[in-house]
């Protein structure tokens, strides 16, 4: 075999195809490794290609959604007792508070469900969910961060950003990992949250815009008053300026994942006007995700685009619903009063959530499509404060939901205590939760590692097991 050739004799190309696009391959090629050397790292067949998450941001109150506690409705007014000393975000513990909406059972699998998510209250026989999740942190930003890369510190990779390393892109002309932001705002400690962390700069979401003029992708077209020669001449000089960069810094992750980042606009600029133009979805496609309806459009829209997205090959789309902490009226931070608060936001998610879930359905895309919807934490079964009418943070029992790919629909697992307090039948963490997803996805959680400041890390930490209950 002839040798292979020092960093200042490769080219751009096949510095790309070694180092930018295909980083993600070496964690996979490190996982097949230790197959082959006797070990199980990929002893398990994928059941999913791609992932959606929808991250509700603020923090959905449990027991005003798919957790039915008729004990509320009982002790309602009543101060809450027996369950040891109460934990509370802002210190001010009300009394147990009945949940103002009207459960259910929705399905053929009966899962209660109140009127406050009507359309997705209809799709239970798709979901699967987990009634006993526990978080560590009743803050917004720690317990945001902690959803999406393991840790409550900020810095450390995302979820999605675990995947691209560890899977790498499946379309050469688009991210393999793409986050539709709330168009009201940032989630709470903004784009931290889709970090590369420690990993190569290359796996770092891509942010798309979701509002304002000019489309989700920023100054994707060059302006006109700059000639294709002008334009060809300046990809030129750029092209032989990181080159020479690179030669005089071989091995500089940053420096690669900005050529590649360079290479990927250049492709997005054929591929992404395809994505974001609508004009082939049908009038009914469009009705399903809440188009014509001012409330539940915007959401809609990202919702319909996640789905164009996972179509042509991106492998994580994460979207937001909600942000711009500070305001009750963009999140699901429900202090003032749960019934305004939550009647607001489940007016722009409902509607665009159940049309997706639907959508993949029709479209055979759910046989191999993970969706999962989380939230921070949930909400304090009593007000916050003696004669509130809105709930505190709440991180010691929650609900999340997940859909698709190598799941039971229509199952649940693991219950809350009486008033939804506790987790108290089978309790499942985030890292249980992260090492489900990466299951599905054909990754042992144990085995994807990355070696940083001493430490093989992981995206569980040392935590984690896989929720095998749900599994088909």
């Amino acid at each position: 075999m002839p040798p292979r050739p020092m960093a200042s004799d490769v080219s751009r190309r096949q510095f790309l195809g070694d180092a930018g696009a295909g980083l993600g391959a070496v964690a996979l090629a490190w996982l097949l490794n230790q197959q082959a050397a006797g070990e199980t790292a990929l002893d398990f067949v994928p059941k999913a290609k791609r992932v959606i998450q929808i991250f509700a941001c603020g923090g959905v109150s449990h027991v005003d959604t798919f957790d039915y506690k008729p004990a509320l409705a009982r002790h309602d007014g009543q101060e809450m007792t027996g369950k040891g000393k109460i934990d509370t975000f802002f210190g001010r513990p009300g009394r147990l508070l009945k949940s103002p909406f009207a459960f259910r059972q929705y399905g053929e699998c009966g899962h209660w469900a109140s009127d406050l998510l009507p359309n997705l209250a209809g799709c239970v026989d798709q979901m699967t969910f987990l009634h006993a999740m526990t978080g560590k942190s009743s803050n917004h930003t720690p317990a945001t961060f902690l959803m999406n890369s393991g840790f409550t510190m900020n810095g450390f990779p995302s979820l999605g950003a675990w995947l691209s390393y560890g899977l790498g892109t499946v379309s050469q002309d688009l991210p393999a990992f793409v986050v539709l932001p709330d168009p009201r705002g940032l989630p709470a400690g903004g784009a931290i949250n889709w970090t590369s962390g420690f990993l190569p700069a290359s796996h770092q979401g891509v942010s798309f815009r979701t509002s304002g003029q000019g489309g989700p992708v920023a100054n994707l077209l060059p302006p006109p008053e700059i000639s294709p020669d002008g334009r060809r001449s300046s990809l030129a000089l750029l092209d032989t300026m990181n080159r020479e960069d690179l030669a005089a810094h071989p091995g500089d992750s940053a420096l690669a994942a900005r050529i590649h980042s360079y290479e990927l606009a250049a492709r997005m600029q054929v591929s992404i006007p395809e994505v974001i133009e609508f004009a082939d979805e049908s009038p009914a496609t469009r009705r399903l995700y809440g188009f014509g309806i001012p409330t539940a459009e915007p959401f809609g829209r990202n919702c319909l685009l996640a789905r164009r997205l996972v179509e042509r090959g991106v492998r994580f789309v994460q979207l937001y619903h909600g942000g711009a902490f500070g305001s009750p009226r963009i999140n699901w931070d429900a202090h003032e009063n749960v019934v305004e608060n939550h009647t607001t936001q489940a007016a722009s998610l409902d509607l665009p959530l159940a049309g997706l879930l639907t959508d993949l359905k029709g479209r055979g895309l759910l046989d191999d499509t993970l969706v999962v919807f989380t939230t921070e934490f949930g909400r304090t079964p009593f007000t916050e404060g003696i004669g509130g009418k809105g709930r505190d943070h709440h991180q010691l029992a929650f609900t999340c939901w997940l859909a698709g790919a190598g799941l039971k629909p229509g199952f649940s697992l693991g219950a809350s205590d009486d008033v939804g307090y506790q987790a108290a039948e089978h309790p499942v963490n985030v890292h249980d939760l992260h090492a489900t997803v990466l299951y599905l996805l054909g990754i042992d959680h144990k085995r994807l590692t990355y070696y940083h400041n001493g430490i093989r890390r992981r995206l569980t930490d040392v935590h984690g097991e896989v929720i095998r209950e749900i599994l088909a």
